[in-house]
């Protein structure tokens, strides 16, 4: 007996049904749908293959050569593609009718996707190589490209965007952003995956770090812990709905470096080719190319200087 002299397992039972009865209400988190709904546990396990396929000598648990490196490879391959198949098609069918299982039309849509995207890792594994070669020329404190790829959370964070930008771009809806999402939570880097980034991209600690989904970032790209590349605003249709398709979120040309706690706003913000934006900086304005710009905290009120380098 309780304190109050109710039996526990009665006072749950009552517990139950209250909750129970709040799933009648018909708001969207009433749904019971979840069986017809993406498994978010099985879209990692996916990210997870993708990511041993990318860095099979730093994931692989067994000994590799070029004799069984087919054999790895498809095992990974393989069962990458039979879950992001099924959940993908989830998604759209979910998407489209709210629940009813994926026919077999879905499901040849769905494994058509996924043969696309994996056609790419080729290319993708290129980009990830030079996007590693800049982590460790641009960072004094790495002392291997092995040490990179183990524990740079930029790494992981870059690694999980380029297959989940893929997927964005051929429209698959929630499968994306569960995966960027995955390597938020453990990196502290948020990339939509709808931001395009070019070659050679560096976070540096990257803790905090935000880029939003409209955002453009050229090659040669470096940016330090809490850089916000975000909105201004939040824009509405004339019946104040969100309006979504459209640029919110700034442009990078190549060579830009951003320093800590950085934020720079709106999609008509362009910071030009090879300037440099200080820490704690705040631009709501296109930067020409060769610029410099650094916040002074010497003065009475804090200005920003912005210099044109020649």
């Amino acid at each position: 007996m309780t304190s109050n002299g109710h039996s526990p397992s009665r006072a749950l039972d009552a517990i139950v049904e209250g909750i129970a009865q709040s799933y009648a209400e018909g708001r969207e988190i009433d749904s019971l749908e979840s069986a017809a709904l993406p498994n978010r546990r099985k879209v990692i396990e996916a990210l997870h293959h993708l990511e041993h396929v990318a860095f099979m000598g730093f994931y692989s648990t067994k000994l590799l050569d070029k004799d069984n490196l087919r054999t790895h490879l498809a095992e990974h391959i393989h069962a990458a593609a039979e879950i992001l198949t099924e959940h993908i098609a989830r998604a759209v069918v979910y998407g489209r009718r709210g629940g009813p299982a994926p026919q077999a039309t879905d499901l040849e849509w769905s494994r058509a996707i996924v043969e696309s995207v994996f056609a790419e890792i080729p290319r993708l594994r290129d980009l990830l190589s030079m996007d590693v070669r800049a982590a460790y020329q641009g960072d004094p404190a790495a002392y291997s490209i092995e040490e990179i790829v183990f524990s740079y959370p930029g790494v992981q964070a870059i690694t999980a965007h380029r297959f989940a930008h893929e997927f964005q771009i051929r429209r698959v809806p929630m499968i994306p952003r569960i995966m960027t999402e995955c390597a938020h939570n453990l990196t502290g880097i948020d990339i939509h995956p709808g931001a395009t980034i070019g070659r050679r991209f560096f976070v540096d600690h990257g803790t905090g770090v935000v880029i939003g989904e409209t955002t453009l970032i050229g090659d040669d790209v470096k940016l330090y812990q809490g850089v916000t590349l975000g909105a201004l605003s939040m824009p509405r249709d004339d019946a104040g709905a969100l309006i979504r398709e459209t640029k919110r979120h700034p442009t990078l040309e190549n060579g830009v470096t951003i320093y800590a706690g950085a934020t720079i706003l709106g999609g008509n913000t362009v910071i030009g080719a090879n300037s440099v934006i200080g820490a704690n900086t705040w631009i709501t304005e296109s930067v020409p190319p060769n610029t410099r710009v650094s916040y002074s905290a010497y003065h009475a009120r804090a200005t920003q200087r912005v210099e044109t380098r020649s």
